[in-house]
């Protein structure tokens, strides 16, 4: 073995004892994957991946995404070895209280990880996402002699990511996009929580990704560090197809009693074992968390090369704005997360109007007005945009073909929808929304909840969201997705009533940070609010607002969202008819109303005035707290039915008449 060999595997096994050693100081996590792991996070970090230990956001850098995220030890290790802000400290505060190496890797709260992963499948999907978004940048500022973006996307999954459905819509949807610029690393070593995977899973992952139109590659010993390199290398030459390089490994190699055993997936190998496993690599025993010189410096020689093309990446795009200073200025503003000046003058203004726009008509025009002054807004839907209004009519679509394009086609693959715009709302300079009807909103919650976790802003377009769609039935009638959106942290969820408010919907969509936010659209007509008789729809802002008050203190508050304004504006009018003064307030968003100040909303919501009804075709859940405990609610506590919308709102209370009934049952008259 000559000397370049022998430091490579000590470093490997260095990786490897970090690993097991904070497992074991945390007494929790998952060692066995990062041993028999080890060779190709080495490979990545120690051979082809361009970072930036200094510099952990440079734009250009290859992305990593450990879907197997029970096995961050392996990340964290190789983090702290190249020059990460992760020091041995962090390694042995694993899995503690505040500390930055959380049990699953979590972006923000670490230097290096770029998207947070744990839920299997996840961050496979994500990965798509990642790599749309890069031919996606590369299309629109790339130029001849100025590569700016050519960097890759690399994973490393597990059996329990090739089991999950998620990961079969992504890699489906990847090779169909022929999306090259993937390379994942399956670390295949038969082993799950409970047992074998043969037990549940014999299929030939292999070739079910050469169906999906992948580059599949195989290598038979997790431990050939050149048979790595060398499927690495092949995967970087294969531009027109993601690569998968199925890496046949063993689950805790090294350990002589618990090596390819279920037992090393979830626990510490215990303290005799770790033993065991540093005598069996040629370690002292006695040492914990032990960095050799010479791995040290490999490491860190590798950190280097990237802090040395990163200069070179500034150097370039230096001279880049020199020659292209339109395009330049474009990409600064969007990696500073700012939005173009003036975009918002582009924001329709609708008339008053008796004839009815369906707030998904409104977004679809809102979309299309705003497209040409937000050059970074990108998406589209889950083969629904005819349905969902969400097709920007002046530009193409993306394609294998056409990379510049901003009308995305994701299929009927919900899942890995929500999951690509995670990774796309990761990448800076891109702006993306994904649309379904908001009864699949389910099958995006994962990604929602990683999205909200991470604080990022995927701007999710749900449609059709109520009884009010009429003939499809209690299946796709939503009843209680909009409280279980709402019950999610960090998620701001929008309901407007007309198509004014759409277009600041909209608006505070794209401004918003620190979380994804759920546009929420009928499918039915609504009547167009007329913006002088009634308070102004930028009140949207504030989550809540005065719509129209009574004449004098309001004996009663009508709340209510999307197309249940219009219903209590005209039940307002009948209770004024009976001499009752009553008060409207539209409630589009009940997280941005909760960001308010306190006098703010004792001016909508007065304590003096604890008569309420709340009006929402949703569940209930949630609303008493609005609506006191001298206030109701009409809402959905049963799922709907097949009929006409109006046929409906009548069957389950959505009428004028009830309204005023119930009103008048709170105010006891």
């Amino acid at each position: 073995m000559d000397s370049t060999h022998q430091i490579e595997e000590l470093a490997i096994n260095t990786v490897r004892t970090l690993s097991i050693d904070g497992v074991q100081k945390a007494n929790s996590g998952h060692p066995g994957m990062p041993m028999g792991a080890a060779p190709m996070g080495h490979v990545l970090y120690g051979h082809y991946m361009n970072f930036n230990p200094k510099n952990p956001d440079w734009a250009n850098r290859d992305r990593f995404i450990l879907s197997a995220g029970h096995g961050c030890m392996l990340q964290y290790s190789l983090l702290h070895l190249t020059g990460f802000d992760v020091s041995i400290d962090d390694l042995k505060n694993f899995r503690q209280l505040h500390s930055k190496t959380a049990g699953h890797p979590e972006y923000g709260l670490i230097d290096g990880v770029d998207v947070t992963t744990g839920p299997l499948g996840q961050g496979f999907a994500n990965g798509i996402g990642f790599a749309i978004a890069q031919k996606h940048l590369a299309a629109r500022y790339n130029k001849p002699g100025f590569d700016l973006f050519d960097y890759k996307i690399y994973a490393i999954c597990s059996d329990g990511d090739m089991m999950e459905g998620v990961t079969s819509e992504a890699a489906s949807l990847a090779g169909h996009l022929e999306l090259g610029n993937l390379i994942y690393l399956y670390d295949d070593n038969h082993i799950s929580i409970e047992g074998s995977t043969d037990i549940a899973f014999n299929e030939d992952v292999a070739k079910r990704f050469e169906a999906y139109g992948w580059h599949v590659q195989v290598v038979n010993d997790g431990n050939d560090i050149t048979g790595i390199i060398n499927a690495v290398r092949n995967a970087k030459a294969e531009t027109q197809k993601p690569s998968l390089i199925k890496v046949r490994t063993q689950i805790a190699y090294g350990s002589p009693n618990k090596v390819n055993t279920a037992g090393s997936h979830g626990s510490p190998l215990g303290a005799d074992e770790i033993k065991l496993v540093k005598e069996f690599f040629g370690f002292d025993p006695e040492k914990s968390f032990y960095v050799p010189d010479e791995v040290a410096e490999f490491y860190q020689a590798a950190g280097k090369k990237g802090t040395d093309a990163n200069q070179k990446w500034d150097e370039l795009f230096l001279k880049y704005k020199e020659k292209f200073p339109e395009l330049a200025a474009e990409y600064e503003l969007a990696q500073k997360g700012e939005l173009p000046e003036n975009w918002k003058d582009a924001l329709p203004v609708f008339p008053a109007s008796k004839d009815k726009m369906a707030t998904r008509q409104a977004s679809g025009k809102v979309l299309n007005a705003i497209a040409g002054s937000l050059p970074g807004l990108i998406g589209g839907a889950a083969d629904l945009a005819p349905s969902t209004e969400t097709n920007l009519k002046e530009y193409d679509s993306f394609t294998s073909e056409n990379r510049g394009g901003r009308n995305f086609h994701f299929g009927i693959r919900e899942h890995a929808m929500g999951s690509a715009l995670v990774g796309m709302a990761l990448t800076k300079g891109v702006i993306p929304f994904g649309a379904t009807f908001l009864m699949f909103s389910e099958y995006m919650r994962p990604p929602i909840r990683l999205a909200a976790i991470m604080k990022i802003r995927p701007i999710f377009v749900y449609t059709h969201d109520s009884i009010g769609l009429g003939e499809d039935g209690t299946t796709h009638q939503p009843v209680e997705q909009l409280i279980s959106l709402r019950s999610i942290p960090n998620i701001t969820v929008i309901r407007p009533a007309d198509a004014n408010e759409t277009a600041h919907a909209w608006r505070v969509a794209l401004e918003h940070k620190d979380g994804p936010v759920a546009l929420v659209f009928t499918r039915q007509g609504l009547p167009v609010l007329d913006q002088d008789k009634y308070g102004k729809a930028e009140g949207l802002e504030k989550g809540a607002y005065v719509l129209s008050d009574s004449e004098g203190t309001p004996e009663l508050i009508l709340i209510a969202t999307g197309s249940e304004v219009a219903l209590v504006l005209d039940a307002q009018a009948k209770l004024k008819e009976k001499g009752i003064a009553a008060r409207v307030v539209s409630m589009p968003s009940w997280e941005l109303f909760e960001k308010q100040d306190t006098v703010y909303k004792e001016e909508v919501f007065p304590k003096a005035v604890r008569k309420r009804l709340a009006v929402e075709t949703g569940s209930p859940l949630g609303w008493h707290k609005y609506v006191t405990d001298e206030g109701d609610i009409i809402a959905m506590t049963t799922f709907g039915e097949s009929a006409p919308a109006d046929e409906l709102y009548k069957e389950f209370g959505f009428t004028v008449d009830n309204v005023v009934g119930k009103a008048l049952g709170v105010l006891g008259k």
